[in-house]
């Protein structure tokens, strides 16, 4: 059949090229042919497989297949494709790299079959190849992204793990232990740390910021130390520049040579510097020392060193930064709660153990012990006296070290530098804080090399002075300090010890307030009572006088005997209502008034009568009882007379027993109908009297006959007829440290 006029006939063009097919196919297929001899050398190759290798076919034939292979290929043609072909008579898809004239790779894909004869040795090799450019391009991509992802999957286990980690963590100490460990696995280095920046500056607001380092592992000291001298004055730029690696180069060298021996010095190749930061707040950085690169990067394990590659391994270092910035943020908030907590219950326990001091030796005392306890290493307590400054207390938390505290407490305020933050505290009336205790410091506080060299034993770090105030005036100062082995000051620390000032402040001037009215009523005690019995012959006494412990130790109680010009004796024991300074005055008038009186020698019951007229014409204020009584000390006559007063005590032979003496109205009280009785007898000689005041037999949980009734029977286990032992035998069963009332005890033996 023909087409149309002029045109060739498809049909006919179609038969030619099927005629030809066989050989064109052979030649020109897009693949490359080629047959081989057992020992590989080529016998027949298409056109194709020439030109991919740029080789004529008068090159290729008689030369070896294997030649044409890359070093890789020939092995494992030898190893793999000849022992499969000998095995199994072909072989499928082996990829195979063949290298061109030019030097460059074509990478194939073969199939190959081995022709044998009938007894089954091998004649000839048939193979076709494939060219697998793209394909090998795929598979990379492929295995780049698989490796990508396997990477990425790594990053997150390890996100996840540092996350759970340190949301365990409660501590600064265990967020910083679990980021250091962390970060050096992450990166395989060989060794981590975390350095901070402090929260408090070094000194004032310009004062440059302080870094420490709050958790290490693997790298040197030195390398830390260096590494923070350096970051010094530009800590902010080193921050703003992200996670970037160090390489040990020469222009380290040149510039840092200090950081760079003690990298050489740990083995180290490089270092990596990640920020640590939580909501733009830049708190530290974790340093990463590595050693020699190579491998991948994200392994929990840790067999080399790694290198920071790409934009996926700074994200992760990003974000181990951010995530151990939050867990600190966490940390530092959780552990500030606690030490409030802490502070609230020191403040606490500060208040009751000052509130339970009796005076101004147990305040300082309390004070100091409960310092080094809880809040600081050293506590030194100066006060203000009439004589000047004073040092109360110096105090160490260790005992060891407490012979230095002693040799500082010998140094007085007044011996010491005005730039001593104590003095300055003291004239300022303001909280002096050090922050940082360096030998300038010392030299400024000290006078001498001992004392120097006694502080700079104490290793201080830092020293707050509070001065102590009370209604505008000037106590003195508490003084408190740290040591090496206690982190420094804080702001809150601060704020407790001005808080702990106050509280003393106010419980030392009342201490004060108190002290001074004890003195005061020791000396207006001492000048009221009057002086020792006088000696009397054939008499033996003893006095003693007990204020009561609450309020001041002054009373209304009093005792006297006095000898009469007709060589009797007038013995006399009152009490005026009342322990305090109103009843002691009202005390000394009433015994001056009995004395004044005693110059006529009125009877016991006349005595009771002359007051009783002449008390409104005094002006007391108090009502009184008292007991009168005049002795013969040559015949033993007795007289005795009450004013509401309690009867004495009679001891005789071992046997006592209170003297009927009938008790009229007190002193003070409406006069009564009829003139006080007065009992008349003698005291025998070794008989011994006791006159008292009902200090002696009053309780409050118990009743005055009960009290009397326990008198009676110690006056009688005494077992004594001397005055001065059977005072104190009385009063050692009678009395106690805590005294309600005051006590007034006279007794006398009769002797001759």
């Amino acid at each position: 059949m023909s087409g149309a006029a002029g045109e060739p006939d498809p049909r006919e063009q179609l038969g030619r090229l099927l005629e030809e097919d066989p050989a064109d196919l052979y030649e020109n297929a897009p693949m490359g042919y080629l047959s081989a001899l057992p020992d590989g050398r080529i016998v027949k190759v298409n056109r194709t497989f020439c030109a991919w290798t740029g080789r004529s076919p008068d090159a290729l034939l008689g030369a070896r297949f294997q030649d044409l292979l890359t070093m890789g290929g020939r092995v494992f043609h030898e190893t793999h494709v000849v022992p499969l072909l000998r095995m199994q008579g072909a072989v499928r898809e082996i990829a195979l790299d063949v290298v061109r004239m030019d030097g460059s790779v074509l990478p194939c894909l073969i199939n190959a079959v081995e022709l044998r004869n009938d007894d089954g040795t091998p004649v000839l090799m048939r193979a076709t190849l494939f060219e697998a450019t793209a394909r090998r391009r795929y598979e990379r991509e492929l295995l780049t992204a698989q490796r990508a992802a396997e990477e990425s999957e790594a990053r997150s286990r390890t996100v996840q793990q540092v996350v759970s980690d340190m949301a365990a963590a409660t501590s600064v100490a265990d967020v910083a232990a679990v980021i250091v460990e962390r970060g050096r696995a992450a990166l395989r280095a060989r060794g981590a740390a975390l350095v901070l920046v402090e929260e408090e500056p070094a000194g004032g607001i310009d004062d440059l910021p302080r870094l420490h380092t709050e958790h290490a592992v693997g790298l040197p000291a030195e390398l830390l130390h260096e590494l923070q001298a350096a970051a010094i004055g530009q800590l902010a730029l080193e921050l703003e520049q992200g996670v970037r690696t160090i390489p040990l180069d020469e222009r380290l060298r040149s510039v840092r040579p200090e950081i760079a021996g003690a990298m050489a010095a740990g083995g180290l190749s490089s270092l990596v510097l990640v920020p640590v930061t939580a909501d733009s707040r830049r708190l530290g950085v974790l340093v990463l020392g590595l050693g020699a690169a190579g491998g991948d990067l994200i392994s929990l394990d840790e067999p080399e060193a790694v290198t920071v590659t790409g934009p996926a391994d700074v994200d992760l270092l990003w974000t181990l930064g951010r995530q151990a910035g939050q867990a600190l943020e966490r940390a530092r908030l959780h552990e500030e709660t606690a030490r409030q907590a802490e502070r609230s219950a020191f403040l606490l326990e500060a208040a009751r153990l000052l509130a339970e001091a009796a005076d101004v030796r147990e305040t300082v005392e309390r004070l100091a012990h409960l310092s080094v306890d809880r809040l600081a290493d050293l506590c030194v307590i100066d006060l203000e006296t009439e004589q000047g400054p004073v040092r109360a207390t110096a105090r160490h938390r260790d005992p060891t070290r407490q012979y230095l505290a002693d040799e500082v407490r010998e140094r007085h305020l007044s011996q010491r530098s005005a730039t001593h933050p104590s003095t300055r505290a003291m004239q300022q009336g303001g909280t002096q804080w050090v922050r940082v205790v360096d030998e300038e410091f010392l030299a400024g506080v000290t006078s001498e090399d001992r004392h120097r060299q006694a502080i700079r034993a104490m290793e201080l770090t830092s020293v707050v002075a509070v001065p102590l105030m009370a209604d505008g005036r000037r106590l003195g100062v508490l003084t408190l300090a740290t040591d090496r082995r206690r982190s420094s000051f804080t702001a809150a620390d601060v704020e407790v010890a001005e808080q702990l000032g106050l509280q003393m402040s106010l419980v030392l001037a009342k201490a004060q307030r108190y002290e001074l009215d004890v003195r005061t009523s020791h000396t207006l005690q001492a000048n009221l009572l009057p002086p020792p019995p006088p000696e009397v012959a054939g008499l033996q006494m003893a006095v003693r006088y007990l204020a009561a412990t609450q309020g001041v130790e002054v009373g209304g109680d009093f005792y006297d005997v006095v000898r009469l010009p007709d060589d009797q004796v007038a013995l006399a024991v009152g009490d005026v209502v009342g322990h305090d300074i109103t009843a002691a005055a009202t005390m000394g008038q009433l015994n001056s008034v009995y004395r004044a009186l005693l110059v006529d020698r009125p009877a016991p019951s006349a005595m009771i009568a002359r007051l009783q007229a002449s008390w409104s014409l005094l002006g007391l204020q108090r009502m009184a009882t008292a007991l009168f009584a005049t002795l013969d000390p040559v015949t033993g006559q007795l007289r005795i007379a009450s004013a509401g007063h309690l009867a004495p005590l009679l001891l005789t032979a071992g046997h006592a027993e209170f003297l009927p003496v009938a008790p009229s109205r007190m002193l003070g009280a409406p006069p009564a109908p009829a003139p006080a009785q007065e009992w008349a007898g003698v005291l025998t000689v070794g008989a011994t009297l006791v006159l008292f005041t009902d200090g002696l037999v009053e309780s409050r949980s118990a009743d005055i006959d009960a009290g009397l009734a326990h008198l009676l029977a110690a006056a009688e286990a005494a077992d004594t007829s001397d005055p001065d032992e059977l005072c104190d035998r009385l009063l050692d069963a009678l009395t106690g440290a805590h005294r309600a009332d005051d006590i007034a005890l006279l007794v006398l033996t009769r002797t001759a």
